[in-house]
């Protein structure tokens, strides 16, 4: 090397780090420019094969990784990564519905999703429209000659209706509709979605996996070579990029997930049995006791169910009371999402975001952390006086 000045010195270093260093954590490669071994090299790349690599935003060692970890995990064998689980899911309506085309979705959606919906059909003309989650087979009817996509949720995630996707699934595809899947509430663990029929699995990675809430990404994971292909050019042409440190934090939280959830799984059983035991709450809605809606589907497909559930209060208690119950609560935080350490309570107009809900009461969602089950309870008991 011919001698260099200083500040290309800061730049160009003649120093590389030697081969052969292992550890247990994924390194964190970032990358805007990825850098060929030579022009030939350059020309032959792919950005659609993942044996090269060819930009930062079509990945890196880091996300190539966690896409096959997620995949894995989902049973699938293609994964995309998004910034959020919103963008994940606009990723798939833009790559399979164009103009003309149709698109069905439960009306207990994410809300998002639902604006998601109505925005197609305002703006894209693409026909939006919304079904009972519990339709079962009875989608069939509901399929036209221009509809494209089944969007299902399992289950709810505010009003937890359990959908029987296997049924949903088997009329969509006697009809030539592919099924779409929000799996965020079983992360996977305790659903897998293409068992069930799904055809493309949707997971927000913002909730169990990365579990720290300090993170947005989601995940759309295919089995189908073909099926992945079309939704990865609507990745590339929204340039649905993320970032190596955000993949990291998701791998890290990946190792514990399991653990995180069953633990979840356990303290928000004995959240949701104790409010039941109160003569303040009307209904619990958790799809491991037998009065949720969808319940007997939840213990045919599923193996357990986390940390979030719903309960309606009684009818005699007004919004202003129940929000003075949340705003009483010490351990619980107000806030959406779910899957982080730190427990929440949301209260929801659910009346006004679902057709003929017939259920009378405030509707209030919890995520139940990892905090001590006895002294969440007690939490809540106090904020119960402040009912009155």
């Amino acid at each position: 090397m011919t001698k260099k000045s200083p500040q290309t010195t800061l730049i160009h270093s003649d120093y590389r780090a030697p081969a052969g260093f292992d550890a247990f954590p994924t390194a964190i490669h970032h990358a805007s420019t990825v850098l060929f071994k030579d022009v030939a090299s350059m020309r032959a790349s792919d950005w659609k094969n993942k044996d090269a690599y060819t930009y930062g935003l079509h990945g890196t060692p880091t996300t190539f990784t966690l896409e096959a970890r997620l995949a894995e995990i989902e049973g699938g064998n293609h994964c995309l990564l998004a910034p959020s689980g919103l963008a994940a899911i606009s990723m798939v309506d833009l790559a399979l519905l164009k103009s003309g085309d149709d698109v069905l979705l439960p009306d207990n959606v994410y809300n998002p999703n639902r604006e998601l919906g109505r925005w197609l059909s305002s703006d894209f003309g693409i026909t939006a429209r919304f079904y009972d989650p519990l339709v079962g087979a009875g989608i069939a009817d509901l399929i036209q000659p221009n509809t494209r996509l089944v969007w299902t949720e399992a289950p709810g995630s505010v009003s937890m209706e359990v959908p029987d996707l296997r049924a949903i699934s088997d009329a969509a595809h006697a009809k030539g509709v592919l099924v779409a899947l929000d799996n965020t509430w079983a992360a996977g663990l305790a659903l897998r979605g293409f068992d069930v029929g799904a055809d493309i699995v949707m997971q927000a990675l913002t909730k169990y996996q990365s579990g720290g809430s300090d993170v947005l990404m989601g995940a759309v994971i295919t089995r189908e070579r073909a099926l992945n292909d079309r939704i990865a050019q609507a990745h590339m042409r929204l340039g649905l990029g993320v970032g190596a440190d955000d993949a990291y934090l998701v791998l890290r939280g990946l190792e514990t997930m399991q653990l995180r959830f069953d633990a979840h799984d356990r303290a928000a059983r004995e959240v949701a049995a104790w409010l039941k035991a109160r003569p303040e709450i009307a209904r619990v809605l958790h799809p491991a006791f037998d009065d949720c809606p969808g319940h007997e589907t939840w213990k045919r497909d599923f193996t357990g169910a986390g940390g979030l559930f719903s309960v309606l209060f009684d009818a005699r208690y007004t919004e202003e009371q129940t929000d003075r119950f949340v705003d009483a609560l010490h351990l619980f935080g107000i806030g959406y999402s779910w899957g982080g350490t730190h427990s929440l309570a949301v209260p929801y107009r659910i009346q006004a975001m679902r057709r003929g809900w017939s259920d009378a009461g405030i509707l209030v969602r919890f995520n139940i952390g990892l905090e001590a089950v006895d002294d969440l309870i007690a939490d809540l008991e106090q904020a119960f006086a402040h009912l009155s």
